[in-house]
Formats: C-alpha cells, structure tokens, sequence
C-alpha cells in the first residue's frame, strides 16, 4: 500500500481576523504564512490550549501568534486571532 499524504486542515477565518489581515503588509503576510501552514499541518498539536476549560488553541512563534479552534476531526480550523510582530 503507498504512503498516505497527510491530511491537512482547511484553515477559514473568523471576522476579526479577516480584518487583521487585511490591515498587514505584504512582509507580514509572508512571515505568517508559514505558520498557518504548520497548525493546518497538525492543528491538534501546533499550538497550546489556552485555557483548560477553552477549546482555543494558542500557536506562538518568532513573532506571531495565532489563536485557533481545530474540529475534532482536525479537519478545520478556525482562526480567530492573529498577529505578527
């Protein structure tokens, strides 16, 4: 049987952080971009849960940090917050 290409995330964005984006730079955009790819690459993982009551997951790194919630399924993610430094 051949290798099985992972599954990733479909990554949609909640109204707030449409609008985050909208405002960033091209630079910023590309500094971002990465990132999104590793939480649609293993939402379940790529970030920390923050709150233990929450189902936000928050995924911080060399500048930007994203809040999320990934399905159960890990087939989607909603992205509600984002920023890049």
């Amino acid at each position: 049987m051949p290798d099985r290409i992972p599954r990733r995330a479909v990554i949609t964005f909640h109204e707030v952080a449409e609008r985050q984006i909208a405002e960033m730079d091209d630079a910023a955009l590309a500094r971002l971009d990465p990132h999104l790819n590793t939480i649609a690459s293993s939402p379940k993982t790529a970030g920390v849960q923050m709150r233990p009551d929450s189902p936000v997951l928050e995924y911080a790194k060399d500048g930007a940090r994203i809040a999320y919630i990934s399905t159960v399924l890990g087939t989607i993610v909603l992205v509600a917050y984002v920023e890049v430094g």
